[in-house]
């Protein structure tokens, strides 16, 4: 009877370690990537936790005040979607403006909220904190 028992905890475990879910964002020696990676999170795999690890200590709090991915896109960035495709601004003119720890990017949004397609533009400041990057600030819009 004991030994059924840590067969079927052995066997539990085991399962469990083939379909964790990858709740860290690794890519963060490029602010586009960990932009990008905050927005996917955030708004296609609904996890506020993992967008909260790539922002400085500040805005992480205030990302994990509100708790729900929906309550996120609402209040901080006035911006909801059910799918949505994120890319950084690559018009080769100027990628980014970056200076020594810091960076702002534009990121453009294309996606479908109820049916209806939206298109949106969000700028993020980004600070280096041993050489990683995180979102620091949410910027206001600007267009």
């Amino acid at each position: 009877m004991m030994k059924r028992r840590y067969l079927i905890l052995l066997l539990v475990l085991a399962l469990t370690g083939c379909f964790e879910e990858k709740d860290e964002i690794t890519e963060v020696d490029n602010p586009e990537n960990v932009g990008v990676a905050f927005f996917e999170a955030l708004y296609n795999e609904r996890n506020v936790k993992k967008a909260a690890k790539v922002c400085s200590p500040k805005l992480a709090k205030l990302v994990l005040h509100y708790q729900t991915p929906q309550a996120v896109a609402r209040h901080l960035f006035n911006l909801s979607y059910d799918k949505v495709d994120i890319k950084p601004d690559d018009s080769g003119v100027k990628l980014r403006e970056q200076f020594k720890g810091s960076a702002v990017i534009t990121f453009y949004f294309d996606g479908y909220y109820q049916d209806d397609r939206i298109k949106n533009v969000k700028r993020l400041s980004f600070v280096q904190i041993g050489g990683e990057w995180y979102v620091d600030k949410i910027l206001k819009d600007p267009f």
